[in-house]
């Protein structure tokens, strides 16, 4: 199974005083840090290696999660440092300890679907990297993807179409070679998807089950209901 990264490192603007003394991947969820449910999520799919890229009050999340042994996991840091990245400029600083193959997803995301087939679907495409994608109609969020035959042939959240169904479901898959080019020290992740997309060098996977995100208080509360329901 490929190791998974998690960007953890946001400030959590969105949710106001919530997350005003904690990192978002340590708000309270059903009676206990988000990212525990993350990580045992992530074990259900026979996930063995975590790295977690940290930034603001990064030093939290080491304390709570440590080294993933409770959770059957080896987790690993990335320490962004005390300027901010991006989600680009956080993956490019992790590549040192990161393999040749990897999966990222944010850090707070749940998102509850078989990561195994996944990672099959990314190593049968032939692409340098595969975006995961929900057929989202403008639902819980702008749909910014056009998907098909396999293919996300364009992905962009700045300026979304009406020929776009589909949504970045939360999970990608990359060869770590996309990230050696330079794209300066602080970046968005968004941008190398938009620009593997125009490439054609980014494959596409489609996911039925919905994404949850805790970046916003109705996202939060939407994954309690979820959680409670499957529990």
């Amino acid at each position: 199974m490929l190791p998974v990264l998690i960007l953890a490192g946001g400030l959590g603007t969105r949710l106001g005083e919530l997350a005003a003394t904690i990192p978002k991947s340590l708000l309270d969820i059903a009676g206990e840090p988000f990212i525990f449910h993350q990580l045992r999520l992530l074990k259900r799919n026979e996930v063995e290696k975590v790295f977690i890229c940290i930034g603001h009050m990064g030093d939290m999340i080491k304390e709570t999660v440590g080294n993933g042994e409770k959770f059957g996991l080896n987790v690993y840091y990335s320490d962004d440092g005390k300027e901010l990245l991006g989600t680009g400029g956080a993956i490019v600083n992790a590549l040192p300890m990161l393999p040749d193959l990897f999966m990222v997803l944010y850090g707070d995301s749940y998102l509850d679907t078989n990561y195994r087939n996944i990672a099959k679907a990314f190593l049968y495409s032939g692409k340098v990297a595969l975006m995961t994608v929900y057929k989202n109609q403008n639902q819980y969020d702008k749909s910014n993807v056009i998907f098909q035959h396999g293919l996300v042939s364009l992905y962009d959240k700045h300026q979304p179409n009406d020929l776009m169904h589909y949504i970045d479901y939360g999970i990608c898959c990359f060869f770590k070679t996309v990230f050696k080019t330079s794209f300066g020290k602080k970046f968005d992740l968004a941008s190398v998807l938009t620009e593997l997309s125009a490439e054609g060098n980014l494959a596409g996977y489609e996911v039925h089950n919905r994404f949850f995100e805790i970046g916003s208080l109705q996202g939060k509360a939407d994954l309690e209901n979820y959680l409670a329901r499957i529990q």
